[in-house]
């Protein structure tokens, strides 16, 4: 979901060979929710374990957090708290979406169509509490860093970005970059090759940074204006304006300057317009985190993954392993203290 300013924003693609040495601090729930959507068996089941609970979440964050540490990147997750109430309409919509899609997903399983059962299942996706307890204390185990955010996940990365305490956000989402994210990295969570939907095509995934200031240079703009262009295009706090995409937004500010005069002329109200600037302004956030890279636990995160949720003890054991390479770069960091 999020802002939809994709045609506006220039990125250039890296590799994850680009990030080493950086701090990432990475929109929890996001990548999440891409595990449990791309992580499925051909009809769209989802991994489980024997007792029947949903792993592909748990998959996915140990063995793409484990490639992370692998090329040397630091990574860091942030996740969501309390969600800012205009987005509890969103949340709503998001929820009935998931359901309509789960039957849509029954259905088509009953029917043996396994490429549409499979998308549908992708879109039923969804977190419980007891998911986001495993992956903390996954992350734990791994001796990865996680961060609390009294909101917005992505907010919250965004302001380790402008502290310095990390290089980059990690997000699909294009509100990172109106949360003022300096750099953002999107696909680092579906990086690699890609079925289409509903086509015998694939296509080859890779990861994006994009650049704040450059954005904001390329359009002639500055970022409260970008956050303006926003909420004309859509929020996950209003639903714009219809009949403007990016492209008409971006001129119509660029013509009236600020998103007040642009409704003036047109005629068009937009209600709470400025509790919405301000959610991407002046969000709620913490200095209250510590990144702190340890040593992988192995003992316990091979009963956690093994022993509780039946995962094949040669791949974690293969993933722990990536992950005690990663000493090298936490021993850098204390060593370059020194000079």
């Amino acid at each position: 979901m999020g802002v939809d300013i994709g045609d506006i924003v220039e990125s250039r693609v890296i590799k994850f060979s680009d990030l080493k040495g950086r701090v990432v601090a990475i929109d929890a729930y996001n990548s999440l929710y891409q595990f449990l959507s791309i992580i499925r068996q051909p009809d769209g089941t989802p991994l489980m374990d024997s007792r029947g609970r949903v792993t592909s979440h748990l998959s996915g964050l140990l063995y793409r957090t484990s490639n992370y540490m692998a090329e040397g990147i630091k990574p860091v997750y942030v996740f969501d708290g309390r969600p800012p109430d205009l987005k509890m309409r969103t949340i709503e919509e998001r929820m009935e979406i998931r359901r309509r899609a789960r039957e849509e997903w029954e259905k088509a399983r009953e029917l043996g169509d396994e490429e549409l059962a499979r998308m549908k299942a992708q879109q039923a996706s969804y977190l419980t509490k007891e998911m986001v307890s495993d992956a903390k204390k996954l992350l734990d185990l791994m001796g990865v860093p996680w961060v609390q955010a009294p909101s917005e996940g992505e907010a919250q990365a965004a302001y380790m970005t402008t502290r310095g305490d990390a290089y980059a956000s990690a997000s699909q989402d294009f509100d990172s970059l109106l949360f003022g994210a300096v750099n953002l990295v999107r696909n680092m969570a579906i990086t690699g090759r890609r079925k289409l939907p509903r086509k015998r095509v694939y296509v080859e995934v890779k990861p994006e940074l994009i650049n704040l200031n450059e954005v904001l240079k390329n359009l002639g703009i500055t970022r409260e204006q970008l956050v303006d262009i926003g909420i004309l295009v859509g929020t996950d706090y209003n639903p714009g304006v219809k009949g403007i995409g990016p492209k008409t937004a971006l001129k119509l500010i660029k013509k009236y300057g600020t998103l007040e005069k642009v409704m003036e002329a047109r005629g068009i109200e937009i209600p709470h317009y400025e509790e919405i600037r301000e959610i991407f302004l002046n969000p709620p956030v913490t200095d209250s985190y510590s990144l702190v890279w340890k040593d992988v636990d192995e003992t316990a995160l091979i009963e956690f993954m093994c022993g509780e949720h039946d995962f094949s003890e040669e791949r974690v054991k293969s993933a722990i392993e990536k992950m005690k390479s990663f000493r090298s770069v936490r021993e850098q960091k204390s060593l370059d203290a020194w000079f």
